[in-house]
């Protein structure tokens, strides 16, 4: 993943969306590290949907109403994913599933289309599944973006 390249070379707020988005988000999960990730949130304005795979938003919840509740499920979930004997890099599959090629920005507010689409390789010789996509809303802070909230683990079709 260190070889990632940033597909919005040279526009400056989609670029640092999307380093935010899909490389420090990888790093931070597969290191287990939410640390690195934590200034990329705005905490008194966050919440996170879950869509559970539904397409129906009837069925969608405010699973993570607060940042600490969607910190200690991505921190489960990463650990998770540390327990599992994988027969590639980690890190190296979640990037090549995740595609974050749409990031609509109008003033300082942006909408980023986050999908998920592919395999990782188990050592046992079967495969994680990855199929989703997330919606993530941001607002500029100054220089900088940070996630106001998503709606997750939404179809991906």
């Amino acid at each position: 993943m260190k070889d990632a390249v940033n597909p919005f070379a040279g526009d400056k707020d989609r670029e640092q969306i999307w380093e935010m988005l899909v490389r420090r988000d990888i790093k931070a999960f597969v290191g287990q590290n939410w640390a690195l990730v934590a200034n990329d949130f705005d905490e008194a304005r966050f919440l996170g949907i879950h869509a559970h795979g539904d397409a129906n938003p009837d069925k969608w919840n405010a699973a993570f109403p607060t940042l600490t509740a969607y910190r200690d499920e991505w921190l489960r979930q990463a650990a998770d994913s540390a327990a599992t004997e994988y027969a590639e890099s980690l890190a190296d599959g979640v990037f090549r599933a995740t595609n974050l090629s749409v990031i609509d920005i109008d003033g300082d507010v942006a909408i980023a289309r986050k999908k998920f689409d592919g395999t990782i390789a188990k050592a046992d010789g079967t495969h994680d599944r990855l199929n989703w996509q997330t919606l993530y809303f941001c607002r500029r802070h100054g220089e900088c973006w940070r996630i106001t909230g998503f709606i997750g683990y939404m179809v991906n079709s």
